[in-house]
């Protein structure tokens, strides 16, 4: 068989149609199916056929269907990496940000609603009031930041830094703020403790 040419190989004449090609190549590959070495010279014979037409082609002697599959066009691209979206936030803030389900938004909302209930209808004289309820508002974030991951040192961190922020940013707008809208009457203590809630209700339900 190595002494034959590529057609005989095939068992197919020099002129044979693309179709009777093809046919005569896969049913060889049917036929030595397991024998390695065979399907190797099967497919090898079929490709210089191919050449050969496609040569015969360029120089105008014969018209290929476009349908034909040359060798030289079976290498595969690479496949394509799929880009990467620009908006990908980077690895630290996904450490950072949580999915959180609807009950990991739900529950602490829930205490927190109830809290900053109690800090707005309580007299505005009670202030001691409102350093309970930001002391129960804490245990709360550091709670519900806790059970996601078991990290305490973490959860007490991101919760007191909330706490932080809140006050500070609730005491400048209050400042800024209730002068405007006497209707709220509210004190700045109320405001920041209110506002505070929020922020600690943000940081325990997407925070992690």
């Amino acid at each position: 068989m190595s002494d034959q040419n590529p057609y005989e190989k095939l068992g197919v004449s020099e002129d044979a149609s693309f179709d009777e090609i093809q046919d005569a190549r896969n049913r060889l590959m049917e036929q030595y199916s397991g024998d390695a070495k065979s399907l190797e010279i099967v497919e090898a014979a079929y490709d210089a056929i191919l050449m050969d037409r496609l040569r015969m082609r360029q120089e105008g002697k014969i018209k290929v269907p476009e349908r034909i599959r040359f060798p030289e066009l079976r290498v595969q691209s690479p496949p394509k990496e799929s880009p990467t979206p620009r908006e990908k936030s980077p690895a630290w803030l996904q450490n950072l940000l949580d999915q959180p389900t609807t009950a990991d938004v739900l529950l602490p909302g829930a205490w927190y609603v109830g809290l900053s209930t109690i800090s707005i209808f309580y007299p505005a004289t009670g202030d001691q009031v409102l350093q309970l309820a930001l002391v129960v508002g804490v245990g709360v974030s550091v709670y519900f930041l806790n059970r996601k991951e078991g990290r305490f040192g973490r959860a007490v961190l991101f919760t007191l830094i909330g706490l932080i922020i809140g006050l500070i940013a609730g005491g400048l707008i209050a400042g800024w703020l209730l002068p405007q809208i006497t209707f709220l009457n509210l004190t700045a203590n109320q405001f920041s403790t209110v506002l505070t809630f929020i922020l600690l209700w943000l940081v325990s339900s997407f925070l992690r």
